[in-house]
């Protein structure tokens, strides 16, 4: 925890590397400096650099367990932004880059780490820019990802807009429901001929299981037409006019005109 404070305090500062280095060891207390000025002494006889990559390896090595300095370096070695952002992603990486101060001694190691982390999408980007500082990458992936993310909001809203969109020539006329557009048969009003309304009422009949009682559906009483002459009260079965009888008294054996059931009517209308 010290050490992450050390950290947040030296990026909100913009420390140079021996600055930090001579603020933390300030702080130090008892066992500690002690610890300090033995690190001082060997690093003046291997000519060790005064770096802060530095540093924290000795820092970690005395005060931190090698158990779980392997897991954050084994953590660092695994950092990938994922479902992150870019800014989410690289507070991740500067989080576990102190636990493994080899994998980004310099800059241009740090750099790599960190493009190599990123979604392929971001690292195709970055891939022919020139890059510095570990700043510059940073700034560069986030235009780049704010840049793909306009374009992915500019794709759904045309998306969007053409699936509203419809050919007028192809919409569908939804069926109209029962008792609108329906006649006092139960039948379609745009259903001119007496034939065409005989037909389709059988079919209502037959889809519904009603042909024999003739019931139409929700209780409704069904009026028969012919199907061949058009006329209501009988079936094509049953029509006198398909069997060529006499529409007075059903004779086979002449025609209406000459029925003597008209001529007797006629002779007592006379009367």
């Amino acid at each position: 925890m010290w050490m992450e404070r050390m950290s947040d305090i030296f990026a909100t500062l913009d420390y140079t590397e021996a600055r930090q280095i001579a603020f933390a060891s300030f702080q130090f207390e008892g066992p500690a400096r002690a610890w300090w000025h033995m690190i001082q002494a060997k690093w003046e006889d291997e000519m060790v650099p005064r770096t802060w990559a530095n540093f924290v390896r000795e820092f970690n090595s005395k005060y931190l367990p090698s158990i779980v300095q392997e897991r954050r370096e084994e953590a660092f070695s695994r950092c990938r932004q994922g479902t992150q952002t870019v800014a989410e992603y690289e507070t991740q990486f500067t989080r576990l880059a102190r636990y493994a101060p080899e994998m980004v001694a310099t800059e241009q190691r740090r750099i790599r780490k960190f493009i190599h982390g990123l979604n392929v999408d971001l690292q195709e980007g970055l891939a022919m820019t020139r890059i510095e500082t570990f700043g510059d990458v940073i700034e560069m992936a986030q235009r780049l990802e704010s840049a793909k993310a306009l374009v992915k909001n500019v794709q759904a809203k045309r998306k969007r807009v053409s699936g509203n969109e419809s050919d007028p020539g192809e919409q569908s006329i939804p069926p109209p429901k029962f008792g609108q557009g329906v006649g006092e048969e139960g039948l379609p009003k745009e259903a001119r001929s007496q034939g065409e309304l005989a037909e389709r009422s059988q079919v209502g009949e037959a889809s519904e299981g009603k042909r024999a009682t003739g019931v139409a559906p929700h209780g409704r009483q069904l009026v028969r037409h012919c199907g061949y002459c058009g006329k209501a009260g009988h079936t094509a079965e049953t029509c006198w006019k398909k069997a060529t009888k006499c529409f007075k008294c059903g004779s086979s054996e002449h025609r209406i005109a000459e029925c003597p059931r008209k001529e007797k009517e006629g002779a007592g209308g006379s009367n």
